[in-house]
C-alpha cells in the first residue's frame, strides 16, 4: 500500500474531523467530568485582541431617600458604584505525531510527493484510520483531562494556563486579597459563600443538612439560583449517613420484587438539585468537599473561532514526523460571587 504525502494529510485530517464530531465529546472519558461537561456547555464568545476578559459589576448603592417639609434643605448625591472584574485568557495546546516508520510497521506506505498522482484504496483508508484511532483517543482523553483538571484548579499549577473555578469560589473569600480585580475585603458582596470543617461525626445531628438548609437561602439572597452540585466521595458518604440515620428508607426500597431488599438510598437530590460525585475532587484530594454553583455567572469565554480549533502543521524536511494539534484562546470569569458556595466536612 501507498500514500502521497497529500493523500495522507487528507486522510488524517478527516479522521480527526470524525473523531472529534462523532457523538458527546465526553463520551470516551474514562471518569465523568461533570463540572468540564458543564461548563463547555455554557460557553460564551468574545473578540480577542485585549488582554483580560472583563465584565462590569455593582455591589453598592449611593441613592437614598430623605424625608422633608416646606423650605427644608434636601441633598443630592453622585453615584460611582461600578467595578471591573477581568480575568485573563490563555493559549491552549493539545496535539498528537506519528511517524513514518510507524506507518510503515502498520504496513502502510507513503510516496514523498504532494502531486496526488498515487491513488489510494478503501483498505489503505482504514488501515490509516486503524493506526490514528489510539492517538485520537488518547488526544481527546488527554484535552478533556488537561482542561478538566485546568478549570477545577485556581491558576497556581501554571501560570500560562487558565485560572479556574476556586480561583473565584475559594475557601478563604474573608481574607485579605484580590480577587478578579476586586478587593473582597473591602467589598463584602463580592465573597462567596462558605463553610468548612462541618461535624459529620454523628449522622444523627444532621449538621451537614442543616448546614445546607442555611446556606441555600443565602445562596439565593442575591438572586441566586443554585443548579450544578459537585461533590468528593466522602461528603457524599456523610450526606447518605445522615438520610439513613433519620430512616429515609421508602416503602418501596424495602420491598422491591422478587423478594429483595434494596437497602440502597437513592441519588442524593437537596432542594431539586442532584448532587452528583466528581471523581476530580478526589483526585484533587478533596474528597470531603462540596461545591455549589450557578451557572449563569461563572463560564467560559472563548475567542471566536479559536474554540478547539484544529491545526495541521506541515512536516519538517528533514523529519519524517506528521503533526495534528488543536488549540483553545479563551479564559473562565465569574461576574457574582456571592450565588457560589463551598463546603467541607471535617
Amino acid at each position: 500500500m501507498a500514500f502521497t504525502v497529500q493523500e495522507l494529510e487528507n486522510a488524517a485530517n478527516a479522521a480527526i474531523d470524525f473523531h472529534f464530531k462523532r457523538g458527546d465529546i465526553l463520551s470516551q472519558s474514562l471518569q465523568d467530568k461533570p463540572l468540564l461537561d458543564r461548563l463547555r456547555s455554557k460557553t460564551r464568545t468574545f473578540q480577542g485582541g485585549k488582554e483580560n476578559i472583563t465584565r462590569r459589576v455593582k455591589g453598592e448603592y449611593t441613592t437614598t431617600i430623605q424625608g422633608f417639609e416646606h423650605d427644608d434643605a434636601v441633598t443630592y448625591r453622585n453615584p460611582a458604584n461600578i467595578k471591573q472584574v477581568t480575568a485573563p485568557w490563555k493559549l491552549i495546546h493539545g496535539g498528537i505525531s506519528f511517524t513514518m516508520h510507524e506507518l510503515l510497521k502498520n504496513g502502510i506506505s507513503i510516496t514523498d510527493t504532494t502531486d496526488g498522482s498515487t491513488t489510494s484504496t478503501h483498505a489503505e483508508q482504514v488501515a490509516l484510520a486503524n493506526v490514528l484511532e489510539d492517538k485520537l483517543d488518547d488526544m481527546q482523553e488527554g484535552l478533556d483531562r488537561g482542561f478538566n483538571t485546568m478549570f477545577w484548579s485556581d491558576g497556581s499549577q501554571d501560570s500560562k494556563q487558565i485560572p479556574g473555578v476556586t480561583a473565584w469560589i475559594t475557601t478563604t473569600p474573608s481574607a485579605a486579597g484580590v480577587v478578579g480585580g476586586i478587593d473582597q475585603v473591602a467589598n463584602s458582596w463580592w465573597r462567596n459563600r462558605v463553610s468548612l470543617a462541618i461535624d459529620s461525626s454523628t449522622a444523627a445531628n444532621q449538621n451537614l443538612v442543616q448546614t445546607l438548609q442555611k446556606e441555600w437561602r443565602q445562596l439565593r439572597r442575591y438572586g441566586g439560583k443554585p443548579n450544578l452540585a459537585l461533590a468528593g466521595s466522602d461528603l457524599m458518604d456523610a450526606f447518605e449517613k445522615e438520610l439513613r440515620a433519620k430512616g429515609n428508607y421508602t416503602l418501596e426500597g424495602w420491598a422491591k420484587g422478587g423478594g429483595k431488599i434494596d437497602a440502597s438510598v437513592a441519588d442524593i437530590a437537596f432542594k431539586g438539585l442532584e448532587i452528583q460525585y466528581d471523581p476530580t475532587l478526589d483526585d484533587l484530594s478533596k474528597s470531603k468537599y462540596l461545591y455549589v454553583f450557578d451557572d449563569r455567572r461563572i463560564y467560559p469565554m472563548v475567542i471566536d473561532g479559536e474554540n478547539m480549533k484544529k491545526h495541521t502543521p506541515a512536516r519538517p524536511e528533514n523529519k519524517y514526523v506528521f503533526y495534528r494539534a488543536v488549540t483553545y484562546a479563551g479564559g473562565l470569569i465569574c461576574d457574582q460571587r456571592n450565588c457560589h458556595g463551598v463546603y467541607s466536612i471535617a
